[in-house]
């Protein structure tokens, strides 16, 4: 009997259950206590918040950890490289304006205090230092949560006529082997939120539909683990015309073709973009590649039985 895939797409489109969505809510609560309950961090200030999938609403059952961000602000990073040259003479003159922070507190301090205080809370055991996050198991009430330290970010672009800098803010993540990342959060929930209005809502749909093809894939053998923020970053880059089509499965159809046809070469996406419209896509810095997702989109065309 031929695969009803029709049937089995509308069942990935959907979004996770409402027991994970409570777990998801006790895990975050459960953090915060944990931070709350730290000497070290009383006088920090900090906010905690849910990114990634979960914030953005393309999570999936199989990909069900959280993303926990905790943004120190006692003090923000901020630069100007790569601004148009006609105005860094004036960023110049903003950023030397900027008073420095003297308080002595440093973004190594804060992650060693935000893994002291999960580890007085959970246990030793129930908590793993990586390069750049904590994780910490789940509980039979909890999802397993990736903790990530991370600092206010400003990048200056411009300066008004008063000399008050203009920019964009985001956050910075430390790497314990060296190094950061710097990320936009609230431009990925802004711009994945747009483009779901601008395609009936079928942007969302088709990550949690990719997403879980992609597990199949996995799990069978026939391609390897991607993030789940580049396949969502990859639908993101369709054409908004090439969704809404009468059936699931002609979205999908429609989506893997693009993304198969445009990552052909490099110089085909070579201008595809992050969800948050603030980082290229594939660029020497990202840990992933074109190859990549031409692969995903060969892999999951042949598995569907598409022609």
């Amino acid at each position: 009997m031929p695969t009803d895939w029709e049937s089995i797409l509308r069942s990935w489109v959907k979004r996770p259950s409402d027991n994970e969505e409570s777990k998801r809510d006790r895990t975050e609560k459960e953090i915060r206590a944990a931070l709350s309950a730290s000497d070290a961090l009383k006088n920090i200030s900090y906010k905690v918040y849910a990114k990634g999938s979960y914030a953005n609403n393309t999570n999936v059952r199989l990909d069900y950890d959280v993303d926990i961000a905790i943004e120190c602000n006692e003090f923000y990073y901020y630069d100007s490289q790569g601004a148009p040259a006609n105005i860094e003479q004036k960023l110049a003159l903003v950023e030397s304006r900027i008073p420095a922070y003297k308080g002595g507190y440093t973004h190594q301090q804060f992650k060693a205090d935000v893994e002291a205080a999960l580890v007085a809370y959970y246990g030793s055991s129930a908590v793993t230092r990586g390069n750049m996050a904590m994780r910490v198991r789940e509980k039979k009430t909890t999802l397993p949560a990736d903790v990530v330290p991370c600092y206010e970010y400003h990048y200056n672009y411009n300066a008004d006529f008063a000399g008050n800098p203009v920019y964009h803010q985001g956050t910075r993540v430390y790497r314990d082997s060296g190094g950061h990342i710097d990320n936009w959060p609230v431009q990925q929930k802004s711009q994945g939120n747009l483009k779901n209005s601008l395609t009936a809502k079928r942007y969302k749909r088709m990550v949690r539909a990719l997403k879980r093809l992609e597990n199949t894939l996995v799990d069978r053998g026939l391609i390897d683990d991607l993030p789940s923020f580049f396949i969502e970053c990859l639908v993101y880059n369709v054409p908004n015309d090439r969704f809404n089509h009468t059936t699931y499965v002609a979205d999908m159809r429609s989506v893997l073709a693009y993304i198969f046809n445009e990552t052909m070469s490099a110089t085909q996406c070579n201008e595809w973009t992050e969800v948050n419209e603030r980082k290229w896509l594939f660029r020497p810095s990202q840990g992933w590649n074109f190859r990549q997702a031409h692969q995903l989109a060969d892999a999951a065309w042949d598995y569907i039985g598409f022609e």
